[in-house]
């Protein structure tokens, strides 16, 4: 089929695409409703995580916060601690500003068209598309990275997908591909994205064997399908240095709170400091925030990679004796606080220090002067 165009053959990719998405999508929770507020909810927490990882968070989210107008009067701590392990914090922080907006100003019903969604905040064009698309049969195509990959193989295109251009381009193509009808819109970005994430798949050789396209693949009758997407390489990440500190005393655990803005703005953390200190190092920083150790317990190192950087740790735990103006949390006040999944290996050794809870308040001190990131 090598006369086609690649408008025609995305075209024909239509029918079967639809037919395979119909007899072997996977049974996911959000794929059962019509609901934009329950869509949207799915879509954000899918940005940038595995569907395996959603799954849990989805269901807990949605029960905590059954509407819109839940989700924007939820206290913000909360909201957080039920993100936690999620990663991208921001996501959480539109998500309230965003139903805020839906509960506020059009009185808890979501606007039904892609243009009033994007007005959102935290609502780019593909999460506007698929909200349009899934909710209310809008023929607007969703251009994930799933989609990029299908459209670049089945027209053997080599340009970079990162570049606006070659976005632009395939959001046209598929935009001339979507179907007549509201049911079947509804589920047309869906069945291409399930297609880029089970069959024509990023890690490793596409499944041709598998595909509802295969005949009209354009990559695979040229033996390039392996080599696309082009995509331009990643500058490397930053690697950064950090010395975490452990502290307990008195059955707590000292925690503090990120600054109002930047990576992990305002949620909890172990103090620490930039570099890899020794102990007498560490010991000396521990002076310079109040506190003087009294028993170093264990050494332990741990990384985090997030998009830009990459977090190198190095973590003391200790009992100290001091306030160093951090809060002391005993262990109901450290499940009530997001602590991000950056300092997972040092949350677990904070709660091998706590004994079950007494009840008792947590102290809260200030935060102290020169007290790093």
């Amino acid at each position: 089929m090598e006369y086609l165009t690649s408008e025609e053959r995305l075209l024909a990719l239509r029918g079967p695409l639809l037919d395979w998405y119909r007899r072997t999508a996977r049974d996911l929770p959000w794929r059962h409703t019509e609901d934009p507020y329950r869509i949207w909810v799915s879509e954000i927490m899918l940005q940038q995580t595995r569907v395996a990882a959603v799954l849990g968070y989805y269901g807990r989210f949605l029960e905590e916060f059954p509407t819109v107008e839940a989700l924007a009067a939820a206290p913000k701590e909360r909201l957080l601690k039920l993100w936690e392990g999620l990663g991208y914090y921001s996501r959480a922080r539109n998500l309230q500003k965003a139903a805020a907006v839906v509960a506020h100003r059009y009185g808890g019903a979501f606007p039904a068209d892609y243009e009033t969604l994007l007005t959102l905040p935290g609502v780019g064009p593909y999460t506007a598309a698929a909200i349009a698309s899934a909710a209310f049969g809008e023929p607007v195509p969703a251009v994930d990275g799933n989609v990029l990959r299908i459209v670049s193989r089945i027209t053997d295109c080599h340009d970079d997908i990162s570049a606006p251009a070659a976005k632009s381009a395939v959001r046209t193509l598929m935009a001339a591909a979507m179907p007549d009808s509201p049911a079947d819109c509804r589920i047309f970005n869906q069945a291409a994205m399930e297609l880029g994430a089970v069959v024509c798949v990023p890690a490793g050789p596409p499944e041709c064997a598998r595909c509802p396209g295969a005949e009209l693949c354009l990559a695979r009758a040229r033996g390039t399908a392996p080599e696309l997407p082009v995509k331009a390489a990643k500058k490397p990440r930053r690697v950064e240095e950090r010395t975490v500190f452990v502290l307990a005393q008195n059955g707590r655990v000292a925690l503090r709170r990120r600054e109002k803005n930047g990576l992990l703005a305002g949620l909890w953390e172990f103090p620490n400091v930039l570099g890899t200190l020794d102990e007498a190092q560490a010991a000396a920083q521990l002076a310079r925030w109040g506190l003087r150790p009294e028993d170093w317990l264990r050494r332990r190192t741990a990384r985090h990679i997030f998009t830009h950087v990459e977090w190198r740790m190095t973590g003391y735990v200790l009992r100290a004796a001091g306030d160093g103006g951090f809060l002391w949390a005993d262990r109901a006040a450290l499940a009530e606080r997001a602590v991000p999944s950056a300092f997972a290996a040092y949350l677990r050794e904070a709660e091998e220090l706590l004994p079950e809870s007494d009840g008792a308040p947590p102290r809260e001190g200030e935060r102290a002067e020169g007290s790093g990131t």
